[in-house]
């Protein structure tokens, strides 16, 4: 009886090792593994594709049977068989489980469902549906055979990787022929303040491409919705900016709010000589010198060098003190108040209010006055401390000097 349990065990075990191979087996990729490039797909390049990983094979997209060798058979109407995918049929081929939550929920249940329909409202997906083939689709910015998690280095939409991928496009002076857009949007954004945070220093946040334009749903923001992109992340300059004049006279003008003084693709750090007449100053391009904006802009401006220099100064004058071994700490910790105060004050610009950037600015000059004068009475200190060490070296050494006699008048 044992022994009958035991063979009706390994009769189980043994088919059910046969099933597995069965299910397992990917005959597309023993002939398609030796093919050349477009339609050569080895294993260890689909082993990366994050469908692979899952669990899916090729017939999960193109059809047909992986699990027999016969080509007539693997590749036949019968089985389902698709071949090429033509790149009108991507969208909605990816569409039919990626749109689907029931599906979806047992790979990733916090993985969206709405990207097809996202694609439809896109200035991509309008143009497919019009019957341009040339924009883009999901294969082109995921990847074909070896898709891989957006969270992965490797992937093609990864943040350090997007503004590469729109590139292969959007960059292409002879593919975007005819679409009368410009193609130096990549060269520009490698030259940005964006760019140096998100390549740079690393911060992933930072904006690329669809963090302004959006992924799935991309579409150009209108002139009258730029300041709606950028306050997403500079939320508190946005604040600002619909308290001030600029906001009124920007619509009026219908003018691109924030894009006129900063840009868009190459938008530079912002310094205080943007307030300036020399290089890089935007007021004048609208202002007249010598009007009541220009003496305002004036103002703004000697207030913000002002605090900054008296930042500055407080700066060097604690570093000092700190190098020669006093205590500051105190007063090092009022110093970030004073920075925060200074940029809280060319924040305020935005307002376009004299009287707003000048209670910031003031804050800050009586803070960084206050760690100033701790960094110049420690150095009094300093000094001090060192002229009574002087003083007592001095008396120890003439001690030292008479006990010195007292001793050779002793053994005379």
């Amino acid at each position: 009886m044992a022994r009958g349990a035991v063979a009706l065990s390994l009769l189980a075990l043994t088919a059910s090792l046969g099933y597995g191979q069965r299910q397992t087996k990917n005959s597309c990729l023993d002939c398609h593994s030796v093919l050349p490039e477009p339609l050569g797909v080895t294993q260890e390049t689909f082993s990366h594709d994050i469908h692979a990983q899952k669990g899916l094979t090729c017939v999960s997209c193109h059809g047909g049977d992986a699990v027999t060798d016969d080509p007539t058979q693997s590749m036949s109407r019968k089985a389902g068989w698709k071949g090429k995918i033509d790149r009108r049929q991507i969208p909605a081929l990816c569409g039919s489980c990626h749109s689907n939550p029931n599906y979806m929920r047992q790979y990733d249940p916090s993985l969206r469902t709405d990207q097809l329909s996202q694609f439809h409202t896109s200035i991509h997906g309008q143009r497919l549906a019009a019957g341009d083939t040339k924009v883009a689709v999901c294969t082109d910015c995921h990847g074909v055979h070896d898709l891989r998690a957006p969270n992965d280095p490797m992937s093609m939409v990864y943040p350090v990787n997007i503004a590469n991928t729109c590139a292969h496009c959007h960059a292409d002076a002879q593919y975007m022929k005819g679409y009368s857009i410009p193609t130096d949007q990549f060269a520009k954004y490698g030259k940005s303040v964006h760019r140096e945070d998100l390549m740079v220093r690393g911060d992933l946040s930072a904006p690329t491409c669809t963090t302004c334009h959006g992924n799935h749903g991309a579409a150009p923001p209108g002139v009258d919705k730029v300041q709606n992109v950028c306050s997403t992340c500079h939320v508190f300059q946005a604040q600002m900016y619909d308290k001030s004049s600029h906001k009124a006279a920007f619509d009026a003008a219908s003018l691109p709010g924030c894009v006129v003084c900063h840009g868009n693709h190459d938008i530079a750090h912002p310094t205080d000589a943007k307030l300036g007449t020399g290089a890089g100053a935007v007021c004048m391009q609208c202002h007249t010198p010598g009007d009541a904006c220009d003496q305002a802009r004036a103002e703004m401006l000697s207030q913000l060098t002002r605090l900054d220099a008296a930042v500055t100064n407080a700066d060097q004058a604690l570093a000092i003190a700190e190098s020669a071994g006093m205590e500051v700490s105190e007063a090092r910790l009022g110093q970030s108040e004073a920075r925060d105060s200074l940029t809280k004050a060319r924040v305020a610009i935005h307002s376009f209010r004299k009287d707003l950037v000048d209670q910031y600015v003031q804050t800050g000059l009586k803070i960084a006055g206050k760690d100033l004068q701790a960094g110049q009475k420690a150095m009094v200190e300093r000094n001090r401390r060192r002229a009574g060490l002087g003083i007592s070296l001095i008396a120890i050494g003439m001690v030292l000097a008479g006990l010195w006699l007292y001793i050779r008048k002793i053994e005379h």
